[in-house]
């Protein structure tokens, strides 16, 4: 029987993210993916500035950002055309050194993901591969595989299922999804244009509307998706027929002016399993989460998942396993996705005309009379670090070194503790590494924002501990170093 530190079951963005992640510690993975190929039609379309940042520590960004566009932003209007509320995204740099929201066509990022995994020799791909069985020992998980018509046996420390929806790790764990309330059949059409169409919104526009209610996306390059509810009691075949998406997109383009790549119908819903983690055993992405796609959130959310669980089972895996340590992935991640899964639910609301606009408290008037909406950026759920530490769980800022290169670099693997080169050796801790603002510019400035004299940031960007004091010095208890 094979053995590996982990088997990672999924290999879509997710999937793909969490093996990357994993990768750069030069950790045995093997990923098990039930699909014989890359799936090459478009599903996801959005990301934000903080997934741009996870595929910067993973060393994407330079290519996959030439099948990227910035995104605009998104308008709401109602059937007379009147906009109702619009949510802007600046083309401004954020804190998190990226602009706030990209389009992307998912195939690009997955050719990206996978390429980054050939470099990793210690990584291992079965497609066409489903799994069969998960058994939870103490000190490792046995995985029993269909692959090539033959039952395969693996063990790993960890097992994580980034296996979507219908997930057979949540099932082998016996969690189950609970519905939070919205659920909704809508029609999903995507389409190349054949040639320039100036007169398409060059932004996302949700039509608020309670007969049918729409989405119009513009994503990259001439391609573009229009998305309708459609009522329980209508005939699906119908719906996704040539003649009714033609008759429905009547008011933006005709059939001889774009190519139907993709038409399919999918239930809205969201809905958040109980538990994440049984033993050694993880769900992560659509396998623990599900919710409409209003926000652009559900990829997101899922790689905000692994980014969280990455650092955490590589200090297990160098150190010790440490069950209490690992629970705080759930509890980080469960308050965090459940924000943007109720904000996302009050947004499906709006665009079916049956709910307010008080979709978000960040939303203000303008001079002119209309509505303007901001991003939410939830912090994280309680877990590791104080509730009294007002700057734990902030997401910290990616800095840049004296020599050019960025702060995200150093701190990719491990904790790094940041302070001033006065105060480093009342500070220093044996096994986190430290930096001062002797190499990275704006730290002290920084510190004195926070109201402190040092700060420890975890590999996921977000902050574990802020000192206020020399005296305020503890040891880090809670970390399996």
């Amino acid at each position: 029987m094979k053995q590996y530190d982990v088997i990672i079951v999924g290999l879509g963005p997710t999937g793909g993210t969490l093996a990357n992640l994993l990768a750069l510690n030069g950790f045995s993975i093997l990923i098990l993916e039930r699909e014989k190929n890359l799936y090459a039609l478009p599903r996801a379309v959005h990301f934000d500035d903080e997934i741009m940042r996870v595929f910067q520590t993973i060393g994407i960004t330079k290519n996959f950002l030439k099948n990227t566009i910035i995104n605009k932003g998104t308008k709401f209007v109602n059937s007379s055309g009147k906009v109702l509320l619009d949510w802007p995204r600046p083309k401004s740099i954020t804190e998190n050194g990226w602009y706030p929201s990209y389009r992307f066509h998912q195939p690009d990022l997955e050719r990206n993901l996978r390429n980054r995994l050939k470099t990793f020799k210690k990584v291992k791909l079965l497609q066409n591969t489903e799994v069969i069985k998960i058994k939870n020992n103490i000190n490792s998980v046995e995985l029993f595989f269909k692959s090539k018509n033959k039952i395969n046996k693996a063990s790993s420390k960890y097992v994580i299922g980034c296996d979507g929806a219908r997930s057979t790790t949540r099932e082998q764990m016996g969690s189950v999804l609970d519905n939070l309330g919205f659920t909704q059949k809508w029609a999903v059409v995507d389409l190349i244009l054949k040639k320039n169409k100036n007169k398409l919104p060059d932004r996302t526009i949700q039509y608020s509307n309670s007969e049918r209610p729409a989405t119009y996306c513009r994503n990259v390059g001439k391609r573009r998706r229009w998305e309708f509810a459609i009522q329980n009691d209508e005939n699906e075949k119908e719906i996704l027929s040539d003649k009714y998406i033609w008759n429905f997109l009547k008011p933006w383009l005709n059939s001889k002016e774009a190519i139907l790549e993709r038409k399919a119908i999918y239930i809205f819903q969201s809905a958040i399993a109980r538990k994440w983690r049984k033993g050694r055993i993880f769900i992560a992405g659509d396998a623990a989460h599900l919710m409409p796609p209003f926000m652009g959130q559900g990829m997101c959310a899922g790689i905000r998942d692994v980014s969280n669980l990455a650092w955490k089972i590589s200090l297990c895996i160098k150190n010790k396993h440490d069950g209490k340590f690992l629970d705080t992935y759930q509890t980080e991640r469960f308050s965090n996705v459940k924000e943007y899964i109720e904000t996302t639910m009050r947004m499906g609301e709006f665009v079916n005309a049956v709910g307010s606009e008080n979709i978000t408290d960040n939303i203000s008037s303008r001079p002119d009379g209309t509505k303007s909406m901001q991003s939410i950026k939830p912090k994280l759920g309680i877990g590791l670090g104080s509730n009294k530490d007002k700057n734990r769980g902030k997401t910290f800022p990616q800095l840049k070194m004296k020599n050019g290169k960025t702060l995200d670099e150093k701190f990719s693997k491990s904790p790094l503790l940041l302070t001033s080169s006065k105060l480093i050796k009342k500070f220093s801790f044996n096994k986190i590494k430290s930096i001062t603002d002797k190499d990275i510019k704006g730290l002290s400035n920084l510190l004195k924002t926070y109201k402190a004299k040092a700060i420890i940031v975890r590999p996921d960007r977000f902050i574990l501990k802020s000192f206020k004091s020399t005296n305020d010095f503890n040891r880090i208890n809670y970390l399996p170093l």
